[in-house]
């Protein structure tokens, strides 16, 4: 793998009085695809959004080529522009077009040219299998083509990084195979990509490196190889036995 990307540095988070994240350190290699399990409450999503600023971290850094992301918004959306998200609701803006939601962004933030967006809108609809769609607003398509339009949107940006939290947890059982095909696809691109998940066959299949979270810790880090077939941790086995039986 390549340079460290972002490296997240004894970071912990609070709400009130309620412990969410403890002292976590994680760093993130170029070209890694990077999946975090674990149960419902264990911090995974809050720390997918604390590595996006989306949340404030308590104490600890988050660190991008070596600069830690403070808190000027101005610095934030930078790094935003370079660390997308792809988020389990989609966050489409319902009166505006596939195309139009796929180009919003890269006019407004990388302040391309409204042909260069639009070739990249298409492009990318086009590797997601949403190009004869664009003209269709969000409330027209399923919850499998609304999660796709949101991976193409994210792309669309040309980011160094793509989270995921939970993509596929807001669909309906038939409409997770189509999301996870265009993941899997991405994951051979060399893109690196975080993904908070609940699907262990695809963790265990797709992944480079395998987190398993219990109580804000990060309980296990190994590759897929290791974690799902012979984990360490007595709370990760726990977790994986009903897996592991199967």
């Amino acid at each position: 793998m390549g340079e460290t990307i972002i490296s997240i540095q004894d970071l912990s988070k609070s709400f009130g009085d309620h412990q969410v994240l403890r002292k976590i350190d994680i760093d993130v290699k170029a070209g890694e695809v990077i999946c975090i399990v674990g149960s419902s409450g264990s911090g995974k999503s809050t720390l997918l959004r604390c590595i996006n600023k989306l949340e404030r971290q308590t104490s600890g850094k988050v660190m991008y080529h070596g600069k830690e992301i403070r808190d000027a918004q101005r610095e934030i959306n930078e790094y935003r522009s370079r660390v997308g998200m792809v988020f389990q609701s989609f966050n489409l803006f319902n009166n505006l077009t596939v195309l139009e939601n796929c180009m919003l962004c890269t006019r407004k933030v990388l302040h391309i040219s409204k042909t260069e967006a639009y070739d990249r809108a298409i492009q990318h609809l086009k590797e997601v299998g949403m190009a004869p769609y664009i003209h269709a607003k969000p409330s027209q398509l399923s919850g499998g083509q609304k999660q796709r339009v949101a991976i193409a949107r994210s792309l669309c940006m040309n980011p160094e990084v793509l989270l995921f939290d939970e993509p596929t947890s807001a669909l309906d059982p038939e409409m997770v195979g189509e999301v996870l095909k265009v993941m899997k696809e991405l994951a051979t691109t060399g893109l690196t990509m975080i993904i908070v998940t609940h699907e262990m066959a695809f963790a265990r299949d797709v992944s480079t490196r395998t987190i398993f979270m219990d109580q804000g810790y990060v309980a296990e880090d190994d590759a897929p190889a290791n974690l799902f077939t012979n984990p360490k941790n007595p709370r990760t086995r726990e977790f994986l036995k009903r897996y592991l039986a199967g």
